[in-house]
């Protein structure tokens, strides 16, 4: 649910990066922030937890265009995955306007991205959100590691939907900011109605 300020003529957006713990949410946002420019970009704020860290900040990208005499600011974050962090994850996912889900493609972490992909999808429902309707982009991570279970599996068991998705290797950089695009683009479009 975007955040309409009629003052600064400005429309915010938030977008939440979910996944199952260590699966590269952190590293996605971190790279983000390193490679946007300064006066593009808010203070990344770090909320530690005991074993993992939220992350918040938010930007103005210049190439996403105004929306009906509007400029777009989208606040990332990054959600702790742990399963004990569930309240925190509910509480992130409240007025969200795009989800990146970040898969693991580590072949031993495919119970937990299930788990995750499962939770996701209950908590929405709870929170009265049309899971289909919401703009997501699903991006398989950690597509360096050895034995890397092969998209088409993974495409089989998490996107049945058909939507948009990248592989990546967040520490590196690779396909993070063609994920960021890509789901800025599609809430852009929702907020322009589906145009």
């Amino acid at each position: 649910m975007s955040f309409i300020n009629y003052a600064s003529r400005e429309i915010n957006c938030k977008i939440v990066y979910f996944g199952t713990g260590l699966g590269g949410k952190t590293t996605n946002v971190q790279y983000i922030y390193e490679h946007t420019q300064n006066q593009e970009r808010g203070k990344l704020v770090t909320l530690s937890t005991e074993n993992e860290r939220t992350l918040f900040f938010d930007f103005l990208p210049l190439d996403v265009g105004e929306v009906h005499g509007y400029r777009t600011r989208f606040h990332v974050y990054s959600i702790p995955g742990q399963t004990f962090y569930e309240v925190s994850r509910q509480f992130l996912l409240k007025g969200v306007d795009g989800i990146v889900f970040v898969v693991d493609s580590g072949p031993e972490r495919m119970e937990s991205n299930l788990e995750s992909l499962e939770e996701l999808e209950q908590t929405l429902e709870r929170q009265g959100y049309d899971a289909s309707k919401i703009p997501m982009v699903v991006q398989y991570n950690k597509r360096d590691l050895a034995g890397a279970v092969p998209l088409a599996e993974l495409e089989a068991t998490f996107n049945a939907s058909r939507r948009p998705y990248f592989e990546a290797v967040a520490n590196r950089g690779e396909g993070v900011m063609e994920t960021l695009q890509c789901i800025s683009q599609l809430i852009i479009r929702e907020l322009k109605g589906g145009k």
